[in-house]
């Protein structure tokens, strides 16, 4: 009979032990299995971020060669609008590969859940500013089209008034259409590197 309370004793204790090595178990199991998860979701963050890094990176610095360009193209037209020289009109075109789809494409792989809430902002700030100026641009090339290609063949009193030399009221959006592509440009920088300089801090470790 005294052996009894021995043997029920050492179950209990056998049982208890059992019961811990389960609880360890199940718990190391679910610890790991967060970890790698976790490991996956950084590194999936850290493709995201590094991709839109190298992007910004090439835009930028594109970006800026480009507004040189339409800057001086711009204020040349300009100076030479001033001066009374009736400088010739061109047709405005202005292309871009940009595609609004690469940013829905970016958030629904995970983006909106891994990026953090300042760098989303800023991503969508970005977009804002490629949108409105891409609206821009074509608003202007559609006029360009309608306006000035049907007519590049004409003398230059077609597009200027002789006696006073300025643009005749219709053309007027030529230069304003030249000044609007240097301030978009100029915008495009703004926001690249206040994206560029969100990823940066994002990606430190």
């Amino acid at each position: 009979m005294e052996g009894k309370p021995k043997t029920f004793s050492a179950r209990l204790v056998r049982w208890a032990v059992e019961l811990v090595l389960v609880f360890v178990g199940v718990y190391a199991a679910f610890w790991l299995n967060n970890y790698q998860q976790h490991r996956q979701e950084a590194k999936r963050r850290d493709q995201i971020l590094a991709s839109i890094e190298r992007t910004l990176r090439q835009g930028i610095e594109s970006g800026k060669i480009n507004a040189a360009q339409e800057e001086q193209q711009a204020a040349e037209f300009q100076r030479a609008l001033g001066a009374s020289e009736m400088p010739p009109l061109h047709s405005f075109v202005f292309t871009t590969d940009y595609n609004p789809g690469d940013f829905a494409t970016l958030l629904q792989s995970g983006g909106i859940e891994l990026l953090d809430v300042e760098t989303l902002t800023a991503l969508r700030n970005d977009e804002s500013v490629i949108r409105w100026g891409l609206s821009r641009m074509a608003h202007y090339q559609k006029l360009s089209d309608e306006l000035i290609v049907p007519n590049l063949d004409q003398e230059i009193s077609f597009f200027y008034d002789p006696t006073t030399r300025k643009l005749r009221k219709r053309f007027e959006m030529y230069p304003e259409a030249l000044q609007a592509t240097v301030k978009f440009a100029h915008e495009l920088d703004r926001t690249h590197t206040e994206l560029l300089k969100r990823i940066q801090a994002e990606r430190q470790p």
